[in-house]
């Protein structure tokens, strides 16, 4: 049957869920317009809800008062979908909320489940799992409450952010950023102990669980995987960040549309085996479904993972779909593929 043969009934019901009380809300919609968007309407049937900045649901791709729903009518609503695609980064959705919330309402879902959003966005845990399969990261301590509970040496009771860099035996510059926040809000590069307060404080804004880290003298290189229906795996091409040397890929360069990605990756064959083998490795033992980006390092001494992203942004020009484009899997096609292995 031809997809112009498809009758309404037969048509894949598919919510795109955009925004979201985080302060990934204007990314999130990007992303949610871009999905939708490129969605084949001959094949699906597209709905929209968009999560409000103060986390209210609304009917369609705006924030329009007119179209507020109750969390009742909105629930109402998902429970009618074949497959719900949640668009959403960052917490309070990427975190496993929104898989948690499909889970009770039983709706296939794009993405991971509760457990690989829960993990993943806790980026001191993601470490612990990595280190546990030696996969190296950036060595770093756990601050909570404004005070160092572990890390590097620490081992007694929580002690002060300075004495914890001491601890820890981490050097200036060092890296500040919340322990559960997307999109670098809430990062700064240390370069002396008397900024590293303040750092820390503005870390705390948005969450209250900091992560200090030893600042990193490398290039920054992502990799992807795809999840098919039946269980196969690609990982995409490695894709380069092109910042400045000793600068930060920071909010603004991700979104400002300056800088450069450079696919493949000017990595060697041993780099870009070990990076495929870290991320297939973190794929499995977080739990992963469907889509998730690995960022990491790469430095002289080897590659160090930066962060998981188990819903990545999403729009044509991102990073995920310009890695699949790139050996032959278009944006359109790699939305097919994901909502063909939730529903799976």
């Amino acid at each position: 049957m031809q997809r112009s043969d498809l009758t309404p009934d037969e048509r894949i019901r598919v919510c795109v869920i955009g925004g979201g009380a985080s302060g990934e809300h204007d990314v999130s919609l990007a992303s949610a317009a871009g999905i939708a968007g490129a969605l084949d309407r001959e094949r699906y049937d597209v709905y929209r809800l968009t999560i409000g900045r103060d986390g209210g649901w609304f009917d369609g791709s705006a924030t329009d008062e007119r179209s507020r729903l109750t969390a009742a009518e909105a629930v109402a609503g998902l429970e009618g979908m074949d497959v719900v695609f949640p668009a959403l980064h960052g917490v309070n959705g990427e975190d496993g909320t929104m898989a948690a919330l499909m889970g009770v309402v039983r709706v296939p879902v794009v993405g991971g489940g509760i457990r690989p959003g829960a993990l993943a966005m806790d980026k001191w845990v993601t470490k612990l799992i990595a280190g546990a399969l030696g996969i190296a990261t950036a060595p770093a301590v756990y601050v909570v409450g404004g005070r160092v509970v572990a890390g590097g040496g620490v081992s007694s009771p929580a002690i002060s952010v300075a004495e914890g860099v001491s601890v820890a035996g981490l050097t200036y510059p060092v890296v500040v950023k919340p322990v559960a926040a997307g999109s670098s809000h809430g990062v700064s590069v240390v370069a002396q102990a008397s900024d590293l307060p303040a750092a820390v404080d503005e870390a705390r804004r948005h969450d209250e669980h900091v992560l200090i880290e030893q600042f990193v003298e490398g290039r920054e290189v992502d990799v992807a995987v795809l999840e098919h229906a039946d269980g196969r795996r690609t990982i995409g091409p490695a894709l380069e960040i092109a910042v400045d040397k000793g600068d930060v890929f920071d909010t603004d360069q991700k979104y400002g549309g300056h800088v450069p990605f450079v696919i493949p990756a000017r990595v060697t064959d041993p780099e870009l085996e070990a990076l495929r083998t870290a991320a297939d490795t973190l794929f499995t033992a977080l739990g992963c479904r469907g889509i998730a980006r690995f960022d990491f390092f790469v430095t002289p001494g080897g590659v160090l993972l930066n962060e998981v992203n188990t819903m990545p942004g999403f729009t044509p020009d991102s990073q995920v779909p310009k890695m699949f484009d790139a050996i032959g899997i278009p944006y359109a096609t790699l939305l097919d593929e994901l909502l063909a292995t939730a529903r799976a």
